[in-house]
């Protein structure tokens, strides 16, 4: 059992910390053993100094002209960061706390300060410092690296039109020769499905290059557009593609419509062949398009199972397909593309799915 120690004076010598008592003037009048022994000094060595005379320069500099203000502005000041200087020059990292003993008139008598060790916090420290500029430097390469491999998707897509136009030159060339066999027919008919095909993904991949570089989709808006022609063509387009399909139509457009007719038609084919892909094959395929209220409404509604709720969170994101869309064609782009056409027009893409059908929904204002 120990016995309660109540000396005051050996609380003071032999704290587990330094203590140190200011004169008026800021001059040492006692400092207890253990702040001693730190420093190498005696207690006579350490009388009559100031202690800005046991810090480092840069300490000695911080305490003129902040900490010594604070102290005789309000009176105290703690966790003070500062580095003691021993009799042998070694530094020794420690967090500092003072109060000062004034008169009723406010004079200062004597200043108390108690001193702490602080390498492993001030380690501690450095380390969190040193970890949070490493990470600041990697995530700035991995914004460099994604910026560039950005760029790199837009060139390459770009360069890839070329030698894809070349290959659809070069079919529609055969295609006029009149001795051809059926096997030829066949084979030219593929090409240009292909190229169709690779075209489309091309446009994609430009798209989603230009959202990500910061550019969004680009528009080119014209007032008072009449857009139900352009999505009869592109429901008549995605019929003959899938002639075995029924995509019935419901059209109520009474204005025109300020937009990009171009962007509002691939926004258009996406959601209907997403329902082509997606959609119950024995149920029809509804596309809905109106103008009321000062708002241009086009929705797409399919049979089939409901869409997950945690696959819906996700199916606005680029390259996102799913566990159900794993086998399917694509870059998973349609509907990420479709979403930023829609915010690009001031709009918004909406999904909702029940067992009765699902339902992709844009409204955007009419100007």
């Amino acid at each position: 059992m120990f016995e309660l120690i109540d000396d005051c004076n050996d609380l003071f010598e032999n704290a587990p910390c330094g203590y140190v008592t200011l004169k008026a003037d800021g001059k040492i009048h006692r400092a207890n053993q253990t702040l001693c022994k730190w420093l190498g000094f005696s207690p006579n060595e350490l009388a009559g100094k100031r202690l800005p005379d046991l810090l480092n320069m840069p300490g000695r500099i911080f305490y003129e002209t902040h900490i010594a203000p604070l102290l005789s502005m309000q009176g105290f000041f703690e966790e003070v960061a500062l580095d003691l200087v021993t009799k042998t020059d070694e530094r020794i990292p420690v967090i500092a706390n003072a109060a000062e003993h004034r008169e009723e008139s406010g004079k200062p008598i004597f200043t108390r300060v108690a001193i702490l060790r602080a390498a492993d916090r001030r380690r501690y420290e450095r380390e969190l410092l040193n970890s949070r500029a490493i990470t600041r430097e990697q995530l700035q390469l991995e914004q460099a690296a994604a910026k560039l491999r950005e760029q790199f998707i837009a060139v390459l897509g770009h360069d890839l039109r070329n030698p894809l136009a070349s290959i659809s030159a070069g079919a529609r060339i055969l295609q006029r020769e009149t001795t051809r066999t059926e096997r030829a027919d066949r084979v030219l008919t593929m090409i240009q499905s292909t190229v169709i095909r690779m075209s489309a993904l091309i446009d994609d991949t430009l798209d989603l290059a230009r959202g990500r570089l910061g550019g969004g989709i680009s528009l080119n808006r014209q007032a008072d557009v009449e857009l139900a022609p352009l999505l009869h063509q592109v429901t008549d387009e995605l019929r003959a593609s899938a002639p075995e399909r029924s995509i019935e139509e419901h059209f109520a457009l009474t204005q025109g419509i300020d937009c990009d007719k171009t962007r509002i038609g691939q926004l258009a084919s996406n959601l209907i062949g997403n329902a082509l892909t997606h959609g119950s094959a024995d149920q029809p395929i509804v596309v809905r398009a109106s103008t009321a209220d000062s708002r241009f409404q086009f929705s797409v509604s399919n049979g089939g199972e409901p869409i997950p709720q945690e696959t819906m969170l996700k199916l606005f994101e680029p390259f996102f397909r799913g566990e159900a869309r794993a086998s399917k064609n694509g870059l998973g782009l349609g509907l990420y593309i479709a979403s930023e056409i829609a915010k690009a027009h001031g709009g918004q893409l909406s999904v909702s799915s029940t067992l009765e059908e699902t339902c992709f929904s844009f409204e955007m204002p009419l100007r």
